[in-house]
């Protein structure tokens, strides 16, 4: 069975087309291979082909998407990310990306546990993960009630998880990653937010982000 979905029906035609190219100075610079889950029309490891000269694989579900993004990179296994583990090589890469990815998948820990055996000794994990404690989304379910899924964004229609700064704090650490570096993404400007946040003595810092970028690491490996 599946352990994620490709609703592509539901979807802008721009949905897979994202290059997210925010995330390109996460990627350490001394990259040689990279796999990116997840890779959709490939734009994203294109940048970082590009960027650092690197060998760019990619692991993509949706069957149109992965036929475009293997004109673009090394190699493109078309797949569901956990059922790829199985045919990826080991101890190859030296970065795995996974760009608004662990939303989607109805179990991301075994990913995440997994996919450790297919990082060298020097590899580190980059993920961009929506951040559920999103000021505009808190606001919505709190004061209004409102938890409604749409085409893109939080409460993308196809996202089966969701994650705040410290639960992603805590899984990590469950499965056995040292976190590198976590950092915000594409903050709020709201007057309300900054003014309410003031009054509570920054209790509420992580909602003003919409995205977390994290750096991880296998934690036993020096």
């Amino acid at each position: 069975m599946r352990s994620n979905i490709s609703c592509s029906y539901l979807k802008p035609n721009n949905y897979y087309q994202s290059s997210r190219a925010e995330m390109i100075s996460y990627i350490p610079k001394s990259v040689t291979r990279t796999l990116e889950f997840g890779c959709g029309c490939g734009f994203f490891s294109e940048i970082v082909t590009k960027e650092f000269n690197a060998e760019c694989w990619g692991v993509e579900i949706n069957d149109r998407a992965a036929e475009i993004a293997s004109e673009k990179l090394y190699k493109v296994i078309r797949s569901d990310a956990n059922d790829s583990l199985a045919i990826l090589p080991d101890n190859y890469f030296d970065c795995i990306i996974l760009n608004d990815v662990l939303e989607h998948l109805a179990d991301p820990f075994y990913l995440l546990e997994n996919m450790k055996t297919k990082l060298n000794s020097n590899g580190v994990a980059v993920l961009s993960i929506p951040n559920v404690r999103f000021w505009n989304h808190l606001g919505a379910f709190l004061w209004r009630g409102e938890w409604d899924y749409k085409d893109a964004g939080i409460l993308d229609n196809t996202h089966l998880r969701f994650f705040t700064y410290k639960s992603l704090l805590k899984i990590f650490q469950k499965l056995g990653y040292e976190v590198l570096k976590i950092e915000g993404l594409n903050p709020t400007h709201n007057t309300k937010f900054r003014v309410l946040n003031f009054f509570l003595w920054n209790k509420l810092w992580d909602a003003k982000y919409h995205h977390f970028a994290c750096v991880i690491k296998p934690a036993d490996r020096k």
